[in-house]
């Protein structure tokens, strides 16, 4: 099912939808502020594993998730000064950051030394439904792993519509995965150049 949503302006009536879906245990396909995702509910272990499954990734690689704000990030991760600081200033935008997990985090969703991945992509689309939802989801690039990340909504639902239970349309994305950088123990640390910028780090 392929479910189109204004970008600008994302229906509530289709956003519910949406989340219905997630509430539900679904699978979904997203728009962000770089690719586009696949994710459902955090606390949903048979959706990870299926995506798992769709990616054709090593389970033990975990995943990162959406929060809707730095308020929820500081609910599922841990958040020094200095971490909020940074985060504040950059996001929403095309960053992951790489914190210490809280106990709340499921370990399907942890690396093993309890580290998470946490974004606030700038996409209404999405933080409408994280919002909406109440709760994280899961975030991965919406494509086989080593595989070219899909720019066009269309092609998702031809290839994936039968795997996914929902694909989100939120238009064409042109984006690169987004940039990761580790804030963990108050060091800064670039894990993989993104589209986000990564100059302002030096004059820190």
């Amino acid at each position: 099912m392929m479910v189109s949503v204004n970008p600008h302006n994302p229906q509530p009536r289709l956003i519910n939808k949406v989340v219905e879906c997630l509430r539900s245990g679904g699978v979904i396909a997203y728009p962000t502020d770089t690719i586009y995702g696949v994710g459902c509910d955090i606390f949903n272990k048979k959706g990870i594993k299926k995506i798992h499954q769709l990616k054709q990734r090593d389970v033990r690689k975990p995943f990162s998730f959406i929060c809707s704000d730095i308020a929820e990030i500081s609910r599922y991760a841990h958040v020094s000064n200095m971490a909020f600081k940074i985060m504040k200033r950059h996001l929403p935008g095309p960053y992951t950051f790489v914190l210490d997990a809280a106990r709340i985090v499921p370990d399907i969703i942890a690396t093993k030394q309890r580290t998470v991945g946490v974004r606030i992509p700038d996409n209404n689309i999405v933080l409408e439904i994280v919002r909406a939802l109440g709760q994280p989801i899961v975030t991965t690039s919406a494509n086989v792993s080593g595989d070219e990340t899909y720019q066009d909504p269309s092609l998702i639902q031809d290839d994936w519509g039968s795997l996914v239970d929902m694909v989100v349309d939120g238009g064409l994305l042109y984006g690169d995965p987004s940039t990761v950088i580790s804030l963990r123990n108050d060091e800064i640390e670039v894990l993989r150049q993104g589209c986000g910028a990564t100059d302002w780090i030096h004059q820190l």
